[in-house]
């Protein structure tokens, strides 16, 4: 499978399939296609695995999409941001924010992936409940605004602010700490926690996180009563 992204604010991935290759996605995710591609709705490893991925905020089915012949087939974001390529195998998983995953080769798995720490689950702004790819191929995934790298050695930290960090490397691990100082807390406009990642490896960062640019409209969003 051969693929190129394009555009910046809203970009889309365009594979370039082989005869018999397949892409796995969600339902919806497909923007277009060659007329060869033959579309097969699964549970994609039975009913148990469809619920771990509802949970992970993916819908219960996946769209397996099979080239007959060589074929092309077109995956857009649904949000202003960046879609970023994994290159999963054994021994590299990932670790993705919720309805992140948008495409990937038949060989990629998504499950559930639960955040242990309890403070980190509640007050991380991740939530229990993450996305995790495994298997072997090449997954999408979807990231809010501009999206930032950093490679992280073991026991070194970066602080994150809530709902920023986009995806991590399996091998990464992430708590909440409290903002420092009550005054800062109360008025400081950062909230009461942020996220700590710890490494060994590699972070993704967003810039601008769907639930904060909700808060930023929510006051301009009148409702009106009759």
């Amino acid at each position: 499978m051969k693929y190129e992204i394009q555009g910046e604010t809203l970009p889309v991935v365009i594979c370039y399939l082989e005869n018999g290759e397949t892409m796995v996605t969600e339902g919806g995710a497909m923007s277009w296609m060659s007329p060869n591609m033959k579309m097969e709705t699964t549970t994609g490893g039975g009913f148990g695995k469809a619920l771990g991925r509802m949970f992970a905020g993916e819908s219960l089915f996946l769209n397996r999409y099979t080239a007959q012949g060589n074929g092309m087939i077109a995956f857009a974001s649904s949000f202003p941001g960046k879609i970023i390529p994994f290159a999963v195998e054994l021994g590299k998983e990932y670790i993705l924010q919720k309805k992140a995953f948008l495409a990937g080769e038949s060989g990629v798995n998504i499950s559930v992936h639960l955040q242990k720490k309890v403070g980190a689950g509640l007050f991380g702004g991740e939530g229990f409940v993450l996305q995790k790819i495994s298997g072997r191929g090449i997954a999408f995934a979807e990231m809010d605004g501009h999206v930032v790298e950093y490679d992280l050695k073991s026991g070194q930290k970066i602080v994150v602010d809530s709902g920023c960090l986009a995806a991590m490397d399996a091998s990464c691990s992430f708590d909440i700490q409290t903002v420092p100082g009550v005054k800062n807390a109360l008025f400081g406009g950062e909230g009461l926690f942020n996220t700590v990642v710890s490494g060994p490896g590699r972070v993704w960062l967003q810039t601008m996180p769907i639930s904060n640019v909700a808060g930023v409209i929510r006051p301009y969003i009148t409702i009106e009563t009759k």
